[in-house]
């Protein structure tokens, strides 16, 4: 009986193992190979070299007569995906959670509506999306004819191809991963205690900064590495509305497998984003172990 109880545990915990075996770890361990390989002559990875050569070219070229210079160029890149990810996550935050506590003071049916509304952006391919943003912030696009027709602006805003653009479309894009999960925290939220505090000679921002925002402070952490993550390695929305100009860490690890064809350094520039997800992890694994509690 209790052979077969372990084999049913065993069975049960072997499946979920497998599987992060199979589908994690083992293309972990094989990207870790190939970052340490040389790029072919033609593209590809030599599986038979070994060489610290894509490390090293993330922050260094070599010269003609083969000594290292400083090349700042890729690190560029990873702050300005890093910062962008940022702005992103600050900006989802400063709208998603009036917006989520908006929807938290609602009457149930009118809570599973505001849901409802906030999820229908998923029902349209990021592609298309990203389009229509296209099609609102070129030049002459809807944006400038609406500020022109209001008399506020007399020439293009010319948003297009820059950091603002993404910054806007990321925002957009990843808004809702930031609304749930305020939402959530505070639909659990007992809203008689901001009315105790004002009882109390409490202002609006005393219970909101004292009562409020605590209670919420657990989903705006969740919301926060659901938003910053998925911008860091986004590839469409600086591809489209970004270009070269403000090229991002996703598209150039794709540049480095596709176009480019160094496999090494794409590995290696795909572990430094590895390693910023990493600490953006650990960072709130340290900062929300326990349940959320109301400021005194």
């Amino acid at each position: 009986m209790a052979r077969g109880n372990s084999l049913k545990i065993l069975g049960l915990i072997g499946v979920p193992v497998g599987f992060i075996l199979v589908f994690f770890i083992v293309p972990l361990a094989i990207m870790a190979v190939v970052s340490v390989a040389e790029r072919g002559p033609f593209g590809g990875v030599q599986w038979n070299t070994f060489s610290p050569d894509a490390y090293v070219r993330f922050l260094y070229e070599r010269d003609f007569d083969d000594s290292l210079i400083w090349n700042p160029a890729y690190a560029q890149i990873l702050l300005r995906s890093v910062w962008l990810s940022l702005l992103t996550t600050v900006l989802c935050v400063l709208i998603g959670f009036p917006t989520a506590l908006h929807m938290a003071m609602q009457p149930p049916p009118r809570r599973n509506l505001l849901i409802f509304l906030v999820t229908i952006p998923f029902w349209t391919n990021l592609l298309v999306r990203n389009y229509a943003w296209i099609l609102m912030l070129r030049s002459g696009g809807l944006l400038d004819s609406a500020l022109q027709g209001l008399g506020l602006t007399t020439g293009s805003l010319n948003l297009m191809y820059t950091e603002t653009a993404i910054a806007i479309g990321l925002t957009y894009s990843f808004l809702p991963f930031m609304v749930l999960p305020i939402y959530s925290s505070l639909e659990k939220l007992d809203f008689r205690l901001v009315e105790a505090a004002y009882d109390l000679g409490a202002d609006k921002w005393r219970a909101l900064r004292r009562i409020v925002i605590p209670m919420a402070m657990p989903g705006i952490a969740a919301g926060a590495i659901l938003v910053f993550i998925p911008c860091l390695g986004a590839y469409v929305t600086p591809d489209l509305l970004g270009g070269s100009k403000s090229m991002m860490i996703g598209n150039l690890i794709q540049n480095q497998f596709g176009s480019a064809r160094n496999w090494p350094f794409g590995a290696a520039l795909s572990f430094a984003l590895l390693a910023v997800v990493l600490l953006a992890m650990m960072l709130y694994l340290l900062r929300f172990r326990g349940a959320p509690q109301v400021a005194k």
